[in-house]
């Protein structure tokens, strides 16, 4: 018997849990989270927090584990990698390759040092002179260069802006250094593939929606649709810059994300690259492609022939069509009144719903609920989509207990 290590038990990974052992795989997982979901599916499971290399490496020993898989998470990827290192257990990545895509810095460097488009970038110390920022144009996007989650993240429109609000970019941040980055007003998409035998092979691309929401924030997500209106236009431009990476960084195997930018007279611009699946999207591509995330995770690790299988078989353009929506909540207020929340999930069409917070719990920002709901559309068409979206946006609402709307307000992409 496979003994398998997961690393997360959130709601993302119970699947993946329920198919290992539906397979005869001895499951074990781990993670901080007590009392998760996900631990309740598994034969055995430890409450470890996923930082914890060196105890997660004598785990896997103990437990004589002969594999190791992850997703879905920029952090948990990183920490798979180590820990499969530690405890000479197979992995798709190393650590050496680690930093190309977990440190902006080294990102934004090898995609500027093999001449991949990017929006135009600097670094910045808090006492940084205006004329280091001089040939930018902005608005612009400034991030802390350790931190993830769009924690710290902002768009700012002037350079006495940058200046005032530098501590609060990088508070959380282990490098007091911030990224400056030009707003990039293209079309979005995210795109996900895998590598085999060095090659990439393109899993999805989908449009990826923002909604403003005002002042300093960063537009919200909104909405992603799989698979892409505009394959045609952007396909064959983002796989060889995939392809260009993998072969700079030596990547053989194994899980290869991108969010990127295109318009017509430019092309495509990279926002970030990831060695890991999009969370809470994967379930999409099953919808409207047919193919398992979790099959696929799993043959990586002890089925590599029928992994080759899927995907030289697999192609991009779905037969149908599918979205997640996301509704996101303002800080601080507390929501109460769901009851049009869950009245939506009754709609024909809606494939799976979820609810992030109880009654009368306040709202917080980077807290443990990434949105305050979240519902995945199935159609046979874009255009049916377009429409279910539409009436979403129309009539969804959460309440506090005076009232007032908690959510932000929706708005489609055109």
């Amino acid at each position: 018997m496979h003994r398998l290590v997961i690393l997360g038990s959130l709601g993302e990974f119970v699947q993946l849990i329920k198919l290992a052992r539906k397979r005869g795989y001895y499951t074990i997982v781990c993670d901080g989270y007590t009392g998760s979901i996900g631990k309740s599916y598994a034969d055995k499971a430890y409450d470890i927090n996923v930082g914890d290399i060196d105890s997660i490496a004598d785990m896997c020993r103990q437990e004589k584990a002969d594999g190791i898989i992850t997703s879905f998470s920029d952090y948990l990827f990183e920490c798979m990698v180590k820990i499969a290192e530690k405890a000479g257990l197979k992995c798709y990545f190393s650590t050496a390759q680690l930093p190309y895509y977990r440190d902006k810095t080294k990102m934004k460097d090898m995609l500027s040092g093999l001449g991949i488009a990017t929006p135009d970038y600097r670094y910045i110390r808090k006492n940084f002179s205006d004329s280091e920022l001089a040939e930018l144009r902005f608005p612009v996007v400034v991030k802390p260069i350790d931190k993830y989650g769009s924690r710290g993240v902002e768009v700012l429109h002037s350079v006495s802006e940058i200046r005032e609000r530098f501590d609060y970019t990088c508070a959380t941040s282990d490098i007091k250094e911030v990224l400056v980055e030009e707003y990039h007003d293209g079309f979005e998409f995210n795109m996900m593939t895998w590598v085999l035998h060095g090659k990439v092979h393109v899993i999805s691309i989908a449009d990826r929606e923002k909604t403003p929401v005002g002042g300093r924030e960063i537009p919200i997500s909104s909405r992603n649709v799989y698979p892409s209106k505009r394959m045609d236009a952007v396909l064959q431009e983002a796989t060889d810059v995939l392809q260009r990476i993998a072969d700079h960084l030596g990547q053989k195997e194994g899980a290869l994300s991108m969010q990127f930018f295109w318009k017509p007279e430019t092309g495509v611009s990279v926002c970030e690259v990831a060695g890991r699946f999009f969370g809470y999207e994967h379930e999409l591509v099953e919808y409207a492609g047919g193919l398992n995330f979790e099959k696929l995770l799993l043959d990586y690790v002890y089925c590599e022939d029928e992994l080759e299988k899927t995907l030289r078989s697999h192609s991009p353009y779905f037969p149908k069509t599918s979205a997640v929506l996301y509704f996101h909540g303002r800080p601080g207020m507390t929501v109460v009144h769901q009851d049009v929340a869950r009245s939506l999930s009754q709609t024909p069409g809606t494939a799976e719903t979820w609810l992030f917070y109880r009654e009368k719990e306040e709202i917080i920002r980077h807290g443990p609920n990434p949105y305050v709901a979240r519902y995945y559309i199935t159609g046979e068409t874009r255009e049916e989509i377009d429409a279910l979206t539409d009436y979403f946006f129309d009539h969804m609402s959460i309440t506090d207990e005076d009232g007032r709307e908690v959510l932000y307000r929706n708005i489609r992409g055109e």
